[in-house]
């Protein structure tokens, strides 16, 4: 792979492309066009390719793309290859939903393990084990794990995240509503379903919706 700054829009349609190959391969469809391909994800032809060109080389010209060749590209690009552990920290009731979203194990995640500090009346689903947030640096250094979600009070996030940082965790899903700052080396997702609310209501009265 090319070694150089891959913008942050890109590696998000790199995910985007990978559901609609999902999606080909599930009805059946062997070979794609960038424009059929484009139309599907909603993204101009030349933008797929130039995105892809990140990569390498990719298709075949005047025949297009093999899905099912492409969506394994796109895969190990992506670092989807194989299943990662997650850890979940804060086992509440956003924690508890997220513990029983399977859609993750499909897109090659597992959420093995959960910390909170009150581990007694949890419903934990099968395959996940529930340890005292007090165990989580041992427990996430004894399994490598790189993954983790923070689904905590915005209080305790950032203490949650330096934590999760020091036993050896590289990228953090933050769905507190505060950002969390780490130093380099810590790759940080923030989700504010607040703020995602706010920016469509936005959208809306721009429109004059009521």
């Amino acid at each position: 792979m090319r070694r150089f700054k891959i913008p942050e829009v890109t590696v998000g349609r790199l995910s985007l492309y990978l559901r609609c190959l999902n999606e080909l391969e599930e009805e059946g469809i062997e070979v794609v066009s960038s424009l059929d391909l484009g139309r599907r994800c909603g993204v101009n032809p030349a933008q797929i390719r130039k995105d892809l060109a990140y990569f390498g080389e990719f298709g075949t010209r005047g025949v297009g793309y093999y899905v099912k060749e492409l969506k394994e590209d796109i895969k190990r690009v992506m670092g989807l290859n194989k299943i990662w552990e997650v850890a979940l920290v804060g086992v509440g009731n956003l924690g508890t939903a997220l513990l029983r979203y399977r859609g993750f194990q499909q897109h090659g995640f597992k959420l093995s393990v959960a910390f909170d500090i009150q581990t007694e009346g949890k419903e934990i689903p099968e395959g996940c084990q529930l340890y005292h947030a007090s165990e989580m640096e041992r427990v996430i250094k004894e399994r490598g794990i790189k993954l983790a979600i923070i689904s905590v009070h915005y209080s305790q996030a950032q203490e949650v995240a330096e934590r999760l940082a020091r036993a050896g965790v590289k990228g953090i899903l933050n769905f507190a509503p505060v950002r969390i700052r780490l130093p380099r080396g810590v790759v940080v997702r923030n989700v504010d379903m607040g703020t995602e609310l706010e920016i469509l209501t936005f959208y809306l009265t721009m429109k004059g919706t009521r």
